[in-house]
């Protein structure tokens, strides 16, 4: 029965948002949830620093901090994933709509009817053509490159289905930017020779991942060598493979060595271990990037959603990367992986991995920048 409160107070937000004069709805920010928060939290302050513009930031997260920010210029809404959130989506009048999501349009979540133009802005350095859905972008206005992969991988996309040319924008990543501000801010801690060497597990999701496939193993082998363990599983592993992870931790709960964390958007595990073990998530690469910290990627069968990916003749930027910041671990060779751990660590890169990523550590100021000369551009028309 919490159904029925539960909805009518999100309809309560959709009432309050669409009374707001339209002046007041120039900008409107989306949020899946508290996660996606880091990725939109610099360009929302700067612009409520910086400017005088208003802006309406819409989340379906009860925890999302974004929720709680207070500004004459801002107003925020909770309103839940289903039909709600989609009829509003559907009916919204806004100059511009800024949203991490992708697959627009091509579900449940549409366009709205009414002239807005669309900013998707990045939550991950990954591939936009092998770890992303087939048409994942297409109905986009303007898309916020991190890196310049992601610029060639959108126009061979472009090019290879015929579909709309988008406006390009060099943005940044602000995942990239928090982790390198928060190292900054942190002392570098004295390293006791007898401390355990402290490995983070931190893999994507689904059926071929570190986790649904050999993570048990490697966590208990981990442990039984002596090295402290960090298990991160991605939030849809903890949806959707509950038991996978609920039996890794009933193994090794009782180890001191072994910390189970369940809070992605925090940063602390990023800080405090010495070396990460991935699959294909893109943490491992905000991880190399942010602290320059060697990565070992386990071998599993690549995240493929588009299974034409291929035919674009671009080898996938997570692939072409993996033995610049690390190593990779077949499966068959799990049992190595102490040595390699200590191997890695060993090499003492002397010189930070190099990114490539646009506007390093000033992203929400450029990203600011670019949203308001797509605002004026719209409201010109």
């Amino acid at each position: 029965m919490k159904f029925i409160p539960a909805f009518f107070q999100h309809l309560k937000q959709v009432i309050s948002f669409k009374q707001l004069p339209k002046k007041n709805r120039q900008i409107v920010f989306y949020s899946e949830g508290k996660n996606y928060w880091v990725h939109l939290e610099g360009l929302v302050n700067e612009l409520l620093a910086a400017y005088d513009v208003p802006i309406c930031y819409i989340s379906s997260g009860d925890d999302d901090p974004g929720l709680l920010l207070e500004h004459p210029n801002y107003h925020s809404f909770k309103i839940d994933e289903g039909i709600i959130r989609n009829w509003l989506f559907e009916n919204i009048e806004a100059d511009v709509m800024v949203m991490t999501m992708p697959d627009i349009h091509q579900y449940q979540v549409k366009r709205s009817r009414h002239p807005v133009h669309y900013v998707y802005v990045q939550h991950s350095l990954v591939s936009k053509h092998m770890v992303y859905r087939k048409g994942a972008f297409d109905y986009y206005d303007s898309i916020f490159c991190a890196a310049p992969h992601h610029f060639k991988e959108i126009r061979a996309l472009e090019a290879h289905y015929d579909t709309t040319v988008k406006d390009l924008y060099e943005h940044g990543y602000a995942r990239l930017d928090a982790i390198i501000k928060q190292a900054k801010l942190r002392a570098e801690p004295a390293k006791n020779i007898n401390q355990p060497v402290h490995v983070l597990i931190a893999p994507s999701w689904g059926s071929d991942s570190i986790i649904e496939t050999v993570g048990g193993e490697i966590v208990d082998l981990l442990l039984r060598q002596g090295f402290k363990v960090t298990l991160r599983p991605h939030p849809q592993t903890i949806k959707f493979s509950k038991k996978k992870v609920e039996a890794i931790i009933k193994a090794s709960q009782n180890n001191p060595l072994f910390i189970y964390e369940a809070n992605v958007d925090g940063q602390e595990s990023l800080h405090q271990s010495d070396i990460m073990i991935c699959d294909w998530s893109g943490a491992a690469l905000d991880y190399a990037f942010g602290l320059n910290k060697p990565v070992l990627f386990i071998d599993v069968p690549r995240k493929v959603n588009n299974p034409e990916y291929e035919q674009l003749g671009i080898e996938p930027y997570e692939v072409s990367i993996r033995e610049q910041i690390g190593s990779v671990v077949a499966i068959s060779e799990i049992e190595t992986l102490g040595d390699k751990i200590k191997t890695s660590l060993a090499k003492n890169k002397l010189t930070p991995f190099k990114s490539g990523v646009f506007s390093q550590t000033c992203s929400a100021k450029t990203g600011a920048q670019l949203l308001l000369k797509i605002l004026n551009k719209t409201q010109v028309k």
